[in-house]
């Protein structure tokens, strides 16, 4: 990964392809978006899976508000936890990649697409 002090810098598109080679671009550019001004901190850029609070966030505001996801806390935490095993070599797990990767998991990257 890339050092920057303003991570809505990176070339997230790359990023993500390291996990997923075949990554649509537009869908990795509108989970930028969705991340917003989380992404020009580096704590809030990235996922902190050894945190069960966070994995609990993520949980609750990307998978249910976000994915509209359903299930018992156990079950959703499950879903955050295999994408940290996902990317259990890199120290830094970015939250674009992270979220890409779960909305893949989940078939739900169609949340991320304009209708056509």
């Amino acid at each position: 990964m890339a050092e920057a002090t303003d991570y809505s810098k990176l070339d997230y598109v790359a990023e993500v392809k390291r996990y997923a080679a075949n990554a649509d671009a537009d869908v990795v550019g509108a989970v930028k978006r969705y991340c917003g001004i989380a992404l020009q901190k580096r704590d809030s850029s990235l996922v902190a899976c050894s945190d069960p609070e966070e994995r609990a966030r993520v949980a609750n505001n990307f998978l249910v508000k976000k994915l509209g996801m359903t299930g018992d806390a156990a079950a959703l935490d499950k879903m955050v936890q295999d994408v940290c095993a996902q990317m259990k070599d890199d120290r830094d797990k970015l939250r674009v990649t992270f979220y890409y990767l779960l909305a893949a998991k989940n078939g739900k990257l169609g949340v991320f697409t304009k209708p056509k």
